[in-house]
């Protein structure tokens, strides 16, 4: 028997991009698109328990969002030159070219990432109408309010809107102006399944790393000559690596230096090294994403966590602070630091980033364990609480609670 709460989940993960993108075609209004599709996809939770689940849920959701952006129109009586249009039910419009990409997720992502948007403002919308990400999940990564971050993406669509950007296809040319942002939203992508933010989910959420990775491979075959891509994907094949070995059997995070370096996938370990080698030879400047690569190429090129080359490490952020001078980047460099010159030198650039950082669950988690090394374990215990009142997720929040409660 079908789960039917499962095929509406399975749908609204396989069909929303689709969905809002044929209707912001035909009605040429994104938020008509996203109120329509979601009023669809409550309208399956009604009717498919009862009904049971169509035998191409797609073209059900298709039809029926089509139907209620007709209403709206109607309703709101705003849209006289798109009555007629509005008139058909269903999508007779001839298809799309498919321009440079073929596949529909990854142009998708590329026609929404207009360089005529702010680059955060782009990967913000993306990540919403296209990566499925909530708005909760999209404020949590830019480490800003949510209230914040749904101002931002209302101001986007609006833009849009005001501007009458066009919704079409980009062709191999736009494709140059495109990736950074399409880069950033698949990084996005990947560090919400590499680390879920929500308190309901699994620690590690496979279908988006997955996917995420796969998205990459598509760009690097498009631009096989951007360092960038290769960069992001030896990034991500170096992480996801790692997976199985990252959650504990009781759905605990393990830290990298507690894992299991024998559980660790050795064939993604190895295309991910060679793809760094091979920006290496390249002789080019690296960017971020290349720095980061080769950053994990190090940690995963250690038999032991003590095998580290932690010079190397801290050598490759005092690079990246240059590129991306961000508090995350000097809070993992602090990291790297602590195992280089000693838990105190750390903890000195730790402190300096709180009025930046102060929301961010991770700072605290630093902090407390720095704070833990140098034996000052009242204040590391209070850091541990802010950590684990900022943390979303039940598997990160059990083990910053069993590394509280080891404190004497």
């Amino acid at each position: 028997m079908i789960d039917v709460r499962q095929a509406v989940t399975r749908a609204h993960r396989e069909e929303w991009a689709r969905v809002v993108a044929v209707l912001t075609r035909r009605f040429g209004d994104l938020d008509i698109a996203e109120e329509a599709a979601a009023e669809a996809f409550a309208t399956a939770v009604e009717r498919w328990p009862a009904d049971g689940v169509p035998p191409k849920p797609g073209a059900w959701l298709t039809t029926t969002a089509n139907r209620k952006a007709i209403d709206r129109i109607r309703r709101e009586n705003k849209r006289d030159d798109k009555q007629k249009e509005a008139q058909l039910l269903y999508d007779d419009d001839p298809p799309e070219p498919l321009g440079a990409i073929e596949d529909e997720r990854l142009r998708l992502i590329f026609t929404c990432c207009h360089p005529a948007l702010a680059l955060e403002t782009r990967v913000a919308l993306t990540l919403r109408m296209v990566g499925g990400l909530t708005v909760t999940e999209i404020a949590r990564a830019f480490l800003v309010a949510e209230t914040a971050m749904g101002q931002r993406i209302t101001r986007a669509k609006a833009k849009i809107k005001a501007a009458r950007i066009p919704y079409r296809v980009p062709s191999a040319e736009d494709l140059p102006a495109r990736v950074s942002g399409v880069l950033a939203v698949l990084y996005l992508v990947f560090n919400e399944g590499y680390l879920a933010t929500g308190p309901d989910t699994d620690l590690v959420r496979h279908e988006l790393t997955a996917e995420a990775i796969r998205l990459t491979r598509l760009i690097r075959a498009l631009l096989p000559a951007d360092g960038e891509v290769a960069g992001l994907l030896a990034l991500m094949l170096l992480i996801e690596a790692r997976r199985t070995a990252r959650v504990s059997g009781s759905g605990e995070l393990v830290p990298l230096d507690q894992q299991d370096r024998g559980a660790w996938d050795a064939a993604l370990i190895a295309e991910g090294h060679r793809l760094v080698r091979e920006r290496l030879a390249a002789g080019v400047a690296p960017g971020p994403y290349q720095i980061l690569a080769a950053i994990n190429a190090v940690h995963t090129s250690a038999r032991d966590v003590r095998d580290t080359d932690w010079a190397q490490v801290v050598a490759l952020y005092d690079q990246l602070v240059r590129l991306d001078p961000s508090p995350i980047v000097a809070l993992n460099r602090a990291i790297a630091v602590a195992e280089l010159d000693g838990a105190e030198v750390a903890l000195a650039t730790v402190d300096r980033l709180e009025d930046k950082l102060a929301g961010y669950h991770i700072y605290h988690a630093t902090r407390a364990d720095l704070l833990r090394r140098l034996g000052r374990s009242r204040q590391s215990r209070a850091a541990y609480d802010k950590a684990i009142d900022l943390a979303g997720n039940t598997g990160e929040i059990a083990y910053l609670t069993r590394r509280r409660d080891q404190l004497g």
